[in-house]
């Protein structure tokens, strides 16, 4: 009976053959599957970024389009824009001085001297003794000019000054390879109007509240409440989800219970984040009204649907997440660390503090951020816990504290794409690029963290 467990050598290289070919296909399979994902990524950026520039055929009231070469009010300068309104509505001056730039009461502006009237701002000095009604419209002009910002002027002239109506809206792509014709379309069907290459992302789309005029709406209410939401989302689940899983990973015993809870935790890291905004509702909009609302700390215009009713939320919604992924990198950490700390005397506790934490930690805050992106993503969890009330106002106020009521960008998209006007349908993608670059920054400071950890513990 042959025993030789070896093969003859045509057997052997067959199988060679075989195991390299196998090989083969798979690396093939995996490089598609690498080239089918940054194809898709890519498509993905390109139909958000397609529809957030491009031509636009919009007319003014009353029209300004003799005095902008380009069709487009924001590409003036800011003595520019002050010279338009002074040309447009020269009895407006004092007004937008008085709202903007005055430091006394109303009633005062008229009859102050400008050194009190204006003080802090930038006039000459022999102005100093005279009121604002002792100047002209050039001087109030020059005011203006000098004091306001170019993006507050923006504002103002569309807001009181001048209406911009937008007739059409044309893609990145069309307005690229088909210019000629959207050209045709704005002199023979809007004689009137003025077309001009729009950026629907720029700054005062960031700094800018939300409106029923999509000309002027802004991200910056949806912004700043979706920055309060992960603030608190983090804090509540940070340090709730690694104190879990430092207790499960490194004193908990083996038991049945133990490993029924375990088996829970990652049970619920993928229940669907709908069922967690009811859980929300109940626990914190309704039950602990009495602190979400800040009533127990003295607060009396509010409710239980505010940003901290819906951070704890979205915590409660990443909070398996983070536990799981801090176990897996407590889990991670070699044994031999351990057992050193031990042989030098430290207690369980100094281990775990001094040796085994920051050694996962750049896996525990990896973990972590990527939780928190995708919270940051969510919308119906918002949606029952009351961000809806929020974002039916066309100028929804800016949080300013944990009860204020409030939107976030995902809602705020949802919002706009839901409305017929296609400007709504251009600044939703506007917002969208805004929400992949605050993902993005995310990510990038999950790796950030975690190679900076990695070599501090190299070191």
């Amino acid at each position: 009976m042959d025993t030789n467990p070896l093969r003859d050598d045509a057997q052997f290289k067959r199988g060679l053959a075989a195991r390299q070919f196998r090989g083969s296909l798979w690396k093939r399979f995996f490089a598609l599957s690498t080239l089918i994902a940054i194809a898709a990524l890519i498509a993905l950026f390109f139909n958000v970024a397609n529809r957030a520039f491009g031509y636009v055929i919009a007319e003014y009231d009353p029209d300004i389009t003799t005095t902008i070469e380009t069709g487009d009010i924001r590409t003036l300068s800011t003595e520019e824009l002050a010279q338009l309104i002074a040309t447009y509505a020269e009895n407006r001056l004092r007004v937008i001085i008085r709202n903007n730039l005055s430091v006394v009461a109303n009633d005062q502006f008229t009859t102050s001297p400008l050194s009190v009237a204006l003080a802090g701002r930038s006039f000459p000095a022999e102005w100093n003794d005279l009121t604002i009604n002792d100047l002209t419209a050039p001087d109030w002009t020059q005011i203006i000019a000098t004091n306001i910002g170019h993006d507050q002027l923006v504002t103002i002239i569309l807001d009181d000054i001048v209406e911009e109506t937008i007739h059409e809206t044309y893609t990145l792509t069309d307005s690229l390879f088909d210019a000629a014709r959207i050209q045709t379309v704005a002199a023979e069907e809007y004689p009137n109007a003025t077309l001009y290459f729009r950026t629907w992302v720029d700054w005062s789309f960031i700094t800018s509240p939300g409106s029923s005029d999509p000309t002027q709406a802004g991200i910056r209410t949806a912004l700043l409440g979706s920055l309060w939401l992960m603030g608190i989302t983090f804090l509540f689940a940070f340090p709730i989800g690694v104190g879990a899983a430092i207790y499960l990973e490194e004193y908990a015993a083996d038991t049945r219970l133990n490993r029924l809870i375990e088996t829970n935790i990652r049970n619920l890291a993928g229940v669907p984040s709908i069922i967690y905004g009811l859980l929300g509702l109940a626990i914190f909009v309704r039950t602990l009204s009495g602190l979400t609302s800040g009533q127990w700390f003295g607060i009396t215009d509010s409710n239980g649907r505010t940003i901290l009713s819906a951070g704890l939320t979205m915590g409660l919604l990443i909070l398996p997440v983070i536990i799981i992924n801090s176990q897996e990198a407590l889990r991670a950490v070699p044994f031999s660390l351990r057992e050193a700390s031990y042989g030098l005397g430290g207690t369980k506790w100094q281990t775990i503090w001094r040796t085994v934490l920051p050694a996962a930690l750049p896996g525990i805050l990896t973990g972590t951020i990527l939780g928190v992106s995708r919270a940051v993503g969510e919308t119906a969890p918002l949606i029952i816990v009351g961000a809806s009330t929020a974002i039916m106002s066309n100028t929804p106020p800016d949080p300013n504290s944990p009860f204020s009521s409030f939107t976030a960008i995902p809602l705020q998209i949802y919002q706009w794409t839901a409305r017929p006007q296609g400007e709504f349908k251009t600044i939703a993608a506007a917002a969208i690029l805004v929400l992949l670059v605050v993902l993005l920054t995310l990510n990038a400071s999950a790796i950030i963290l975690r190679q900076r950890f990695r070599r501090r513990l190299s070191a």
